[in-house]
């Protein structure tokens, strides 16, 4: 039996700004995660690990970040001669010309390139979330289940009021709503939806036809709901690790769960999340640098102490310093005697001698560093701050 014809696209132009200046001059999808990887590195790796070689990148803001990373596919086996890795953006010329104006609206603007691409599924996945999934297993649920859209759900024991929130009976999704004041249940999507085309692109068009372009915004404002409306829309239950790091918070906490008990490996060779080689030296921790419980990329230099933390490509840690329940992102460095405590520190920020970060630790919020900052020698920030304010 032939292989269904799969296109996945991953929506990857969303601006994330609840993740603050983490996101000011990057796309989400293109943040580093777990010191060598970054957050679009998940949907493409589990598209390779399900055997989807047609996968569309949808990009929008601050593009380069994504396009840099992606380098042509090659990291996922995708730079191919036929099929392989797409990357769209916006586009002139055409009577769907324009910026994207949500999820759907996205789709709705590709969706001749759809048609034409006549593929059997659809498989629409979100790049800001760390789990790991077999597509494959998407995709037959869904033709199996005739129905017109497959929601891959999970549940969600923290705030589910940012997310799609459904109320499933016999594995038929009965009740959809986005990002509800008061949730009907705990039970949320995961961002990944399989589609069979024609009813897709036929839900946009009625959209469109009824309420107009501007009505169609995110995939979960209009159109999921129509389809769960008319019985159409079918439930996946997903089990295993999920973790939404849209706020720094989240972003944080993630980092801290893959320190502490690691839900899954990142470099387990039977479903290997796989990023584009980074360029550096083998990490150093030099004699009087102390290390516990971290994860240091490549080209990390410590010659302080680093217990909890993670440490991106790049990082150096001076004599006499300490991070603590930390991540720093790529190029980051720590002065003489400076303290950095459960804070994110962006990329090639500063923090000159005796600076201290964060406080003491014992509260549960976290601090944050933007990236290409000086924090100014024996500066205190404390515990939940913005640099610079």
């Amino acid at each position: 039996m032939a292989q269904p014809r799969t296109l996945l696209i991953v929506l990857a132009g969303g601006a994330g700004s609840r993740l603050e200046t983490l996101t000011e001059h990057r796309a989400k999808p293109a943040l580093r995660f777990g010191g060598s990887h970054r957050l679009i590195d998940f949907p493409l790796s589990n598209a390779a690990n399900s055997g989807i070689d047609d996968v569309w990148v949808v990009e929008q803001f601050e593009p380069e970040s994504v396009t840099e990373h992606l380098a042509g596919g090659r990291p996922w086996d995708l730079d191919r001669s036929r099929g392989g890795l797409m990357v769209l953006g916006p586009h002139r010329g055409d009577d769907r010309e324009g910026w994207h104006a949500g999820t759907a609206d996205a789709l709705w603007r590709k969706a001749g390139r759809i048609r034409d691409h006549d593929p059997d599924v659809v498989l629409v996945a979100s790049a800001d979330a760390v789990y790991r999934m077999d597509y494959a297993d998407v995709i037959a649920h869904h033709l199996d289940s005739d129905a017109d859209v497959t929601m891959v759900t999970t549940r969600h024991d923290g705030d589910v009021t940012r997310y799609g929130v459904v109320v499933a009976e016999g594995g038929r999704i009965v009740r959809y709503e986005l990002k509800p004041d008061d949730p009907p249940s705990d039970l949320v999507t995961t961002e990944v939806f399989a589609f069979t085309p024609a009813a897709l692109l036929g839900a946009l068009e009625a959209v469109v036809k009824e309420k107009g372009e501007d009505a169609l915004g995110d995939l979960g404002e209009e159109v999921l709901p129509a389809l769960v409306e008319r019985g159409a829309a079918v439930e996946l239950r997903h089990t295993g690790y999920w973790q939404d790091v849209g706020t720094v918070d989240a972003y944080w906490r993630a980092h801290m769960e893959f320190l502490e008990q690691p839900p899954f490996d990142l470099d387990d060779q039977r479903w290997p999340i796989r990023t584009r080689a980074l360029r550096h030296l083998g990490a150093r921790v030099h004699a009087k640098g102390e290390v516990a419980d971290s994860l240091l990329a490549s080209g990390v230099v410590v010659e302080g102490t680093v217990r909890r933390s993670v440490l991106g490509p790049g990082v150096q840690v001076a004599p006499g310093a300490e991070v603590l329940d930390s991540v720093l992102l790529d190029d980051v460095r720590i002065g003489p005697g400076a303290r950095v405590v459960r804070t994110v520190v962006d990329e090639a920020a500063r923090v000159r001698g005796r600076a201290e970060i964060g406080g003491d630790g014992s509260g549960d919020e976290v601090t944050l560093v933007a990236a290409r900052s000086v924090v100014h020698p024996r500066k205190r920030i404390a515990a939940g701050g913005r640099y610079p304010e």
